[in-house]
């Protein structure tokens, strides 16, 4: 079934900055199973380059990790990589390509040419697609922090409230509740 599925950690107070959180072998666990599930990956500039910067250098060995860590590099490096960017047009990683041309356009392409779905996970492209209307599912990782600080989830804003469906949770062992929506139709 072709969908976009937007994944993303987010504490109890919205912050959605990568190095705040819970970073460990049960949640990286969670996403591994999520990418399993999905045909292809969509980020931002900014998320790929940080994504970039780190798991290259896990898979190869360069720098030392858990299994877990390992695992989700691994398969991270084979998987496919869509990447949105004004500011950028070459992205040299493993199986990493650039979409072009109209926002809305290319990502519906996108989306019908994976057949497995697309797992999105960058806040601000998040917003973009979802003032669209392109999200159909949501799994925002919870995790049991107030941070206080950093990017919010929506900081941009949506033009309406979004009204979402339960699919399911999920308490991990470590306090973060795994949470699944569905987009209300």
């Amino acid at each position: 079934m072709e969908h976009l599925t937007f994944a993303i950690n987010v504490t109890l107070d919205g912050c959605i900055d990568h190095r705040v959180g819970i970073a460990d072998d049960e949640t990286h666990e969670y996403f591994t199973g999520l990418m399993d599930e999905h045909g292809a990956m969509l980020w931002g500039r900014t998320t790929y380059e940080m994504m970039e910067e780190y798991w290259p250098l896990v898979a190869s060995g360069e720098v030392e990790a858990p299994q877990a860590l390992l695992d989700w590099a691994l398969k991270l490096q084979d998987k496919s990589k869509y990447v949105v960017s004004a500011q950028r047009a070459d992205f040299p990683w493993n199986n990493s390509h650039y979409l072009i041309g109209n926002l809305r356009t290319s990502v519906q392409e996108l989306i019908e040419r994976v057949p497995d779905g697309v797992l999105l996970g960058s806040g601000q492209l998040a917003t973009a697609l979802d003032q669209l209307g392109l999200i159909d599912e949501y799994r925002f990782l919870v995790h049991p922090i107030i941070a206080g600080h950093g990017p919010r989830l929506y900081d941009a804003g949506l033009p309406a409230s979004r009204r979402l469906e339960l699919g399911e949770t999920m308490s991990l062992g470590n306090g973060v509740i795994a949470a699944h929506y569905r987009r209300a139709q």
